[in-house]
This record gives C-alpha cells, structure tokens and sequence, in this order.
C-alpha cells in the first residue's frame, strides 16, 4: 500500500519534471516559506503572547504545520523543523534597511513571479490549483531530494 506523502510527493512531481521549473522551485519554495514566516513574525502578537520568548504568530503557526508534516513522515518533519530552524535563525539576524514584513513582502511577491514563471515553462498548472494542501508540499519535495541524495530514508 502507497503510504499517502509518497502519493502526496509523485503528485506534486507530476508539474515539476521541466529542470527549469524544478530550479525555480529550489529558489523560490524556500524564499516563499521564509517570507511567510517573516511576516507572521512580524505580525503584533495579543497580550496574551507577549513576553513569551519566541512565541508569536510564526511559531504558532510553524506548530501546525509540523503536526501536518508528522502526520505524513516523521522524517520529513524533522526536515522541515530543521528548515523552520533556519528560517527562525534569519528573521532574528535581519538587519535590512527596510522593515522585515517589506522586505518580506518584495521577496514574497519575485518569489511568486518565479513560480508561476517556472510553471509556464513546464507547461502544467501548480499543484495547489488542485488541492491546497500541495502549498505545503513543496517544501518536504525538496527535502525528500536531499535525503534521496544523504541516502536517507523519508
């Protein structure tokens, strides 16, 4: 029986065999997953949350997504807390000129641009056309490559 982040992953493959669009997808799936983080970090948090060390709107919301992914392959979701990790990492470094939620919007939006451009080149509609959830996809896609390529199992 095909366990279903296998299904999830072939489907997802399906729109991204032109190596083009599987480039762009290596850009731009982490810059966007970074972009969406920075602008829920940025996001004012109730009083409710205040004071608490690391816990806003990102990480709530990191939190979800992690019980998704470990529904799917706790190994890939190790991957991915890794990534979050780094992500985190970023935001708390950023020193840019603009404020963090700009900055994050500018990259969020050329991001997309590449996105959409890579699938005009594959020739396929992006997967969340279909199903939503394929948003989330993404990211584990590309973490299943590198464990393909650590030899790793997911």
């Amino acid at each position: 029986m095909t366990r279903k982040i296998d299904a999830l992953l072939a489907e997802y493959g399906e729109s991204h065999q032109n190596p083009t669009n599987k480039l762009v997808h290596w850009l731009c799936v982490p810059v966007i997953f970074w972009t969406i983080v920075a602008l829920l970090w940025s996001l004012p948090v109730p009083s409710a949350m205040a004071g608490i060390s690391f816990l806003n709107w990102a990480t709530v919301a990191l939190g979800v997504a992690t019980l998704y992914y470990l529904a799917l392959s706790w190994r890939l979701a190790v991957g991915v807390i890794l990534y979050c990790g780094l992500c985190i990492w970023l935001i708390t470094r950023y020193a840019g000129p603009w404020p963090l939620w700009q900055f994050a919007v500018a990259l969020f939006v050329l991001a997309w641009v590449g996105q959409f451009w890579g699938h005009k080149v594959e020739g396929k509609k992006p997967s969340f056309f279909k199903d939503v959830q394929f948003l989330l996809i993404g990211p584990a896609w590309l973490i299943s490559f590198v464990y393909k390529r650590l030899g790793v199992a997911y």
